[in-house]
């Protein structure tokens, strides 16, 4: 889930003056008054801020491990109305440190089980489920929306959402988390007057190689980590819908959690063009979002990547059926290779996959005979394609890859094995 490599940086700028992102909205009744009475003992914050809450419109972009805490709290301090974007539906290892989740919510749509949570602590609160995937097509949905609060765990997402904000002049509220490491800071892209301009490309100017940051799925985090960094992207989306306080622009927090430190990185931003396109000195070659085609640059001749054939999960099995039926040994003539981590082969593996390390693949240490059948797997599909297109490059010639990884042999041949 986080996008780990040093910010681009220079000296820190003056702290901005931000002004309230939104109006007060109508004056609190009884109830209200004493719902939020804490946030009204706060000179800084007081009726006028909470009035300001009260009308606000935010997005939460994924109601995962960040989405989560930030849903809850946001709900909580009285946000009117509450975007929830997410596709996916609720999985025993989400519990993990999806807060917002419960055990009765396995298999149901995250929006629905994240708007249920939400009314259970105030059921004011307007929520709005998206249970999409942000494309191209979809992300015009942020407009209705006065602050975008990113909690995805994807790269063409968390650039889709980024260049959108830029393009709608919305506040984005960002973080990433991946082991025991985080990072929080927000961006804006097309800022007030006064206020500089900074966004996810001014820190990442590009998103890294497939592949090359591992996912939480793969490589773990720690559920209480994502409590402590939703709870900052929180705070943070309140002190910019009341004008409280300093936002994180022009800064980024970096969490080390086992040493316990906190330490802030300066951001300066290449600013945006005032059609709200990135500016020239960060943008890519494309961009999915930008309002004009962008202009064409010239492009070395790529060699042909070869197709790397798959099985599906039902194919394997009768695979591995038919060789068993021959020989007794399911295996004989097919090396099925599991490409994961030992940590994840502890949670759930296929029965008689031979261990070998991505890294070993990819660098040709990994001693795999060329008179068989091989077949490699990993969670989803994607580090057992770029391991298979490896062997490709190398010579081999009979090599494939499970389709949908270990997930996909579970659901559709073991469904008594865990997820993960």
């Amino acid at each position: 889930m986080a996008a780990h490599a040093q910010p681009l940086g220079g000296a820190t700028p003056a702290p901005p003056r931000v002004p309230p992102l939104v109006e007060p909205g109508p004056a609190l009744g009884g109830e209200d008054l004493a719902r939020w009475s804490r946030h009204l003992l706060l000179p800084q914050l007081g009726a006028d801020g909470q009035r300001r809450l009260r009308n606000a419109r935010v997005c939460v972009v994924g109601a995962g491990g960040l989405g989560a805490p930030v849903l809850l709290y946001l709900a909580a301090a009285g946000v009117g109305r509450l975007g929830v974007v997410d596709a996916d539906a609720v999985e025993l290892s989400n519990l993990q440190r999806q807060v917002v989740h419960r055990l009765a919510d396995v298999g149901r749509p995250k929006v629905d089980s994240a708007a249920d949570a939400v009314h259970a602590l105030d059921p004011g609160v307007v929520v709005v489920p998206h249970r999409t995937r942000l494309t191209p097509e979809t992300v015009g949905l942020l407009a209705d929306y006065d602050l975008v609060i990113d909690g995805t765990d994807n790269f063409p997402t968390r650039y889709l959402v980024n260049d959108a904000c830029v393009r709608l002049g919305l506040p984005e509220v960002w973080g990433s988390v991946l082991r025991f490491d985080a990072q929080v800071t927000v961006f804006w892209g097309r800022p007030p007057a006064g206020v500089p301009a900074v966004q996810l490309r001014d820190l990442f100017p590009a998103p890294p190689p497939p592949d090359s940051v591992p996912s939480c799925a793969e490589a773990g985090v720690l559920g209480a980590l994502c409590g402590q960094v939703g709870s900052v992207m929180a705070t943070e989306a309140i002190k910019l819908i009341t004008g409280v306080g300093t936002p994180l622009l022009g800064r980024v927090l970096v969490l080390d959690a086992l040493a316990a430190r906190w330490r802030e990185v300066p951001l300066v931003g290449c600013g945006a063009v005032p059609d709200g396109s990135v500016s020239a000195a960060a943008r890519p070659a494309a961009s999915a979002s930008a309002d004009a085609a962008p202009a064409v640059p010239t492009v070395p001749t790529v060699p042909t990547v070869p197709t790397v054939p798959t099985v599906s999960a039902r194919e394997l099995a009768a695979l591995l059926a038919a060789a068993e039926a021959g020989s007794g040994r399911a295996h004989d003539g097919v090396l099925l290779v599991d490409v994961r981590e030992p940590a994840e082969r502890e949670i759930v593996a296929i029965p008689g996959a031979v261990p070998v390390p991505l890294e070993k693949l990819l660098t040709g240490e990994h001693g795999l005979p060329r008179g068989r059948r091989v077949v490699l797997h990993c969670r989803s599909g994607v580090r057992s394609e770029r391991a298979a297109r490896a062997l490709l490059e190398e010579g081999y010639t009979d090599v494939a890859h499970l389709a949908g990884g270990v997930l996909a042999w579970v659901d559709d041949v073991a469904p008594h094995l865990p997820r993960y």
